[in-house]
């Protein structure tokens, strides 16, 4: 069995040091321009459309369908962003198109609309309803913001309550509470992760919820730079298992623990930053480095919170407050702060300019997080002060009920507070950048 558990873990050393390396900056794949131009007219109909990304594209990645929902074909033209789309005889002269494409990078779909005439067309039917560009499904959209939400709070309550037991709480490793929710936490990640697969290939490919169960829809995915991410985070979650077990069997002060404990996360942590914007902009280092702090931070707050919440306080053993509270309190302001950092450095590297903050939907989500935000730390500045002022006078009173209710309001409003966080989060890795 030992040597299972240090293979496994020395694996998941090798999988962290891999995907430790820093992406190359990239925004959405964007059509830079087309020939003929959407709304030419034209003296003869081409045979064929040119489309010019603003970065490589995989032919595979790229769709352009006709009104009536036949898809062209697509071939080279001599460089990696070039797509040449073999065009039909249209029977009135016009030719209107949609197209999408995939970002390699991250999985975001970008799309849009042609149309343009040839000869005498566009004098006999200026009537017509435009042609609206593809877009992906709302239910395959809303399906992959649930994951998303599901996946990240999987994540913060299997980091922050790991690190919460391991540090400041080594008996909660034999409580039925704790160990359930680390358990059910684990169980979320993963099915999170399978999850988020099939709607990303459906989300991708702009079609339903249908598509998110085939299997063909995950093996294109799997094929894809976003599908290897995934992969390899539900690879982690497997590994996790390994960790959450040699804790749950009182193994969580060995040496060979907390090494494998710490590359799991490093995993977990860098596997989910990876699929969302942190890397555009100038600076995708320090948008890779901003993001892991931002994710860890949110993970020990959040997770030792729900910690707390459900697993020590149920207990109602103020001495047992006195020992974990005032460490747990410690951790949180560090984690705040480093969240609060690494937020702004993330904020400046997405939108990027004041202008885009105020007068775009990604930036107005972002703001709406901060808002939330705010009242979360206005919830926790109640804890903090319950902490410094009440918790001598609890122990004295052995945990008289109402000294203590007090603090069990204001974490399970923080707690609450987060989970809407997480969602408005979970909202902005799906939208696109302010910029």
């Amino acid at each position: 069995m030992r040597t299972t558990h240090r293979a496994l873990l020395l694996l998941a050393a090798l999988l962290c040091a891999l995907l430790g390396a820093a992406q190359p900056a990239s925004a959405h794949t964007e059509l830079v321009k087309s020939s003929p131009k959407d709304g030419a007219t034209l003296a003869k109909a081409p045979g064929h459309l040119t489309l010019t990304f603003d970065e490589a594209v995989d032919l595979s990645d790229v769709r352009v369908l006709t009104v009536d929902g036949d898809r062209l074909p697509a071939s080279r033209a001599g460089k990696d962003n070039v797509v040449r789309v073999a065009l039909g005889s249209p029977a009135d002269g016009k030719f209107a198109l949609v197209w999408s494409v995939v970002d390699e990078e991250d999985g975001h779909t970008s799309s849009g609309r042609i149309a343009f005439a040839v000869g005498a067309a566009t004098r006999t039917g200026g009537d017509e309803a435009p042609v609206a560009a593809p877009a992906p499904s709302p239910s395959v959209r809303e399906g992959l913001v649930a994951v998303r939400w599901a996946g990240y709070l999987a994540l913060a309550l299997f980091v922050g309550g790991l690190a919460f037991v391991s540090l400041l709480w080594p008996g909660g490793a034999y409580e039925p509470r704790a160990r359930a929710l680390l358990g059910l936490a684990w169980t979320g990640g993963l099915l999170a992760t399978v999850a988020t697969v099939g709607l990303q290939g459906a989300y991708a490919a702009l079609g339903g919820l249908r598509d998110a169960l085939r299997p063909a829809t995950y093996a294109d995915v799997l094929a894809t730079e976003p599908g290897i991410v995934l992969a390899a985070r539900g690879l982690m979650w497997v590994l996790a298992a390994v960790v959450l077990a040699a804790l749950l069997q009182g193994a969580a002060r060995s040496p060979g623990w907390r090494v494998g404990a710490l590359a799991v996360t490093f995993g977990l942590l860098r596997t989910t930053g990876m699929t969302g914007h942190n890397s555009e902009g100038g600076e995708p280092t320090w948008g890779a480095v901003a993001d892991f702090v931002h994710l860890l931070g949110a993970a020990l707050w959040i997770g030792g919170l729900a910690m707390l919440a459900l697993a020590v306080l149920p207990r109602r053993r103020v001495t047992e407050l006195a020992e974990v509270v005032p460490g747990y309190a410690r951790l949180a302001a560090v984690s705040v702060t480093g969240i609060v950092g690494a937020g702004l450095v993330l904020a400046w590297q997405v939108v990027g300019s004041y202008g885009a903050l105020l007068h775009t939907s990604y930036g107005h989500l972002l703001l709406v997080k901060t808002a939330v935000l705010g009242c979360v730390l206005v919830a926790a500045y109640a804890s903090r002060q319950w902490v410094r002022t009440r918790l001598d006078l609890a122990v004295l009173l052995r945990g008289d009920a109402a000294t203590v209710r007090p603090f069990g309001y204001s974490v399970a409003a923080e707690t609450g507070l987060a989970l809407v966080v997480l969602a408005v989060t979970s909202l902005l890795v799906t939208a696109d950048p302010g910029r």
